[in-house]
């Protein structure tokens, strides 16, 4: 069974509506040493209903951590108030367009997302479980902080990265983002839409 992803609908546009935060520690943020990237998924009235966590421990996964930065490969487990495993994204290491699995609370390969190269543009292709492409995510040149996903010519939904406020971004460097998605868009690509808003998260945010 796919994963299903929801919250309330914003009563202005009928829209469903995500805000993925990201917390950092203290220890990273005073260090600048990496740790785990950590987030809480909230609906519009900022209450969490999902939490995301990278995964790995140990000495090699503390050291990819902090030497490869933005370009480590991750796992994001994306779990249920209740502990349970909603979905896992997983980017291998790549030297140039990444990708990242994404595999439901089964284990059951979903799809994917993986980044494409294009002239004065930040593009992505969400692929089905079969890997044929489902949808397009592309930011455009002047809107660096945006991205918007395309079904069939039309946009489905959007990838917005929020401000956090003077001392947060000065200090934190910790990402906000919100996942707007159209009432129309087919199930089986919202779980996927979630798990693009980490990728451009490590892509075009995260700390190099």
């Amino acid at each position: 069974m796919h994963a299903r992803i929801s919250s309330p609908a914003d009563q202005s546009t009928g829209n469903t509506v995500l805000r993925v935060r990201q917390h950092k520690e203290w220890g990273q943020i005073l260090t600048g040493w990496e740790t785990r990237n950590r987030y809480s998924i909230e609906d519009q009235e900022g209450q969490p209903v999902l939490f995301a966590g990278e995964t790995g421990t140990g000495l090699g996964a503390v050291l990819l951590r902090h030497f490869l930065k933005n370009k480590r490969p991750f796992t994001i487990e994306i779990r249920d108030p209740e502990g349970g495993l909603v979905l896992t994204v997983k980017r291998p290491w790549r030297f140039w367009l990444s990708r990242a699995e994404v595999t439901d609370g089964t284990g059951q390969q979903i799809g994917a997302i993986q980044q494409r190269w294009a002239f004065f543009k930040r593009r992505f292709t969400v692929e089905d479980q079969l890997g044929r492409p489902a949808a397009e995510i592309e930011g455009p040149f002047f809107k660096p902080w945006t991205f918007e996903v395309h079904h069939r010519g039309g946009p489905i939904g959007w990838i917005r990265k929020r401000w956090s406020g003077l001392l947060k971004e000065a200090f934190t460097q910790a990402d906000n983002f919100s996942l707007e998605l159209a009432p129309t868009i087919d199930d089986q690509l919202r779980p996927l839409c979630l798990a693009a808003t980490f990728l451009v998260d490590f892509v075009y945010f995260e700390r190099r």
